[in-house]
């Protein structure tokens, strides 16, 4: 029990609010720091990392971690780091079939350099596409295979006639670093609530800069408060990034009584929240309470170590209180990982109904 002295009023430790309660000038700033992060190349290590979280102090007192590729983190090793300048396929008139200036999502993640003149059956062997939406780019990686490949429309690789075609991806794969972000506000008590989100894809706004944004203006709501609780907020890359940060934080994440993951906070489906792996914490009995209330339609699921970073976690060698809190889950919308997860496909009203949740 704190003392009288460090008791908090409720107006104190957070807000009781809905989605009414939110400004509509906190959703457009957050849907503008979305449409600001969406052209950036993201990828579990590089620049792209760099500069959205250096985009992200200018917002929240947030300090910038790196950590050596060939870091032990537990059984895992901290990859060498990925960047890249430019790439295309270019058919024989020298048009660019593949542009990643202009996508970025056209070229595999942590793609290997490569350029030379390939034939139309070779760079197939190397290109993905999606037969059910035509018109939609995948998003694809090789993170722990070092390989090369492009991902096109549907309709673009049907189109492709020449026999030969000349492939260009202009990156580096080399020892670097692992970059993640942490906020932290001191509250009354040492005990700490976690708030998670991944840093690590390309342009694709719900799946994560919705969590991303939504994470950052919560941060920066609670700078403002005198809070009971003290609150960490990560940002890092998905699964390596949580990893290498327990890793890291193997004495401290005791301190941890509650948490949160947040992603996919800016598409139109129901609420829907994955209980941590002990299933009755605070924090699962808290949201269940919080979407019980909210007149909006919800959903609970059980844990499962299939997700986002809940799954480090919530690990039998932390078994954290650590929740989900999402809209519609990974891989239940056909926007998942493609370019259909545009600035189009997020709205300012389900990113300020998902704001108001989560305070």
């Amino acid at each position: 029990m704190l003392p009288a002295s460090e008791r908090l009023e409720p107006a104190q430790v957070g807000e009781r609010t809905t989605r009414g309660d939110v400004a509509p000038s906190t959703a457009q700033q957050i849907f503008e720091l979305i449409n600001r992060l969406y052209p950036v190349c993201r990828s579990i290590t590089g620049h792209g990392v760099r500069q959205t979280l250096k985009i992200l102090q200018e917002y929240i007192p947030l300090t910038i971690h790196e950590v050596p590729t060939g870091t032990p983190v537990f059984d895992w090793t901290v990859p060498k780091e990925w960047n890249i300048a430019d790439a295309y396929i270019k058919n024989l008139n020298g048009d660019r079939i593949a542009d990643f200036r202009k996508n970025n999502l056209h070229v595999v993640s942590y793609s290997t350099p490569i350029r030379r003149r390939v034939s139309l059956d070779e760079l197939k062997k190397h290109v993905f596409t999606l037969p059910e939406h035509p018109d939609w780019i995948p998003y694809r990686t090789s993170y722990y295979n070092e390989n090369w490949g492009f991902c096109l429309t549907h309709r673009q690789l049907l189109e492709l006639t020449d026999q030969d075609y000349e492939v260009h991806i202009d990156s580096t794969l080399t020892d670097g670093h692992l970059t993640y972000g942490e906020v932290y506000l001191k509250g009354v008590t040492n005990d700490e609530v976690l708030i998670s989100t991944h840093v690590c894809h390309p342009s694709l706004a719900n799946d994560n800069l919705s969590g991303i944004a939504v994470a950052s203006f919560l941060a920066k709501r609670f700078s403002e408060l005198r809070l009971r609780y003290s609150y960490r907020f990560l940002f890092a890359p998905g699964t390596i990034g949580s990893i290498t940060w327990l890793s890291n934080n193997k004495s401290s994440v005791k301190k941890i009584k509650h948490g949160l993951v947040l992603t996919g906070l800016g598409d139109g489906g129901r609420f829907t929240y994955k209980k941590s792996r002990r299933g009755d914490a605070e924090i699962d009995r808290v949201v269940s309470h919080v979407l019980q209330h909210s007149g909006t339609d919800y959903a609970i699921v059980e844990f499962s170590p299939y997700g986002y970073d809940e799954r480090q976690y919530c690990s039998p060698g932390f078994n954290l209180p650590v929740g989900c809190f999402m809209r519609t889950p990974h891989g239940e919308y056909p926007e998942y990982h493609t370019s259909a997860d545009n600035l189009d496909f997020v709205r300012m009203e389900y990113l300020q109904e998902s704001f108001g949740q989560c305070l």
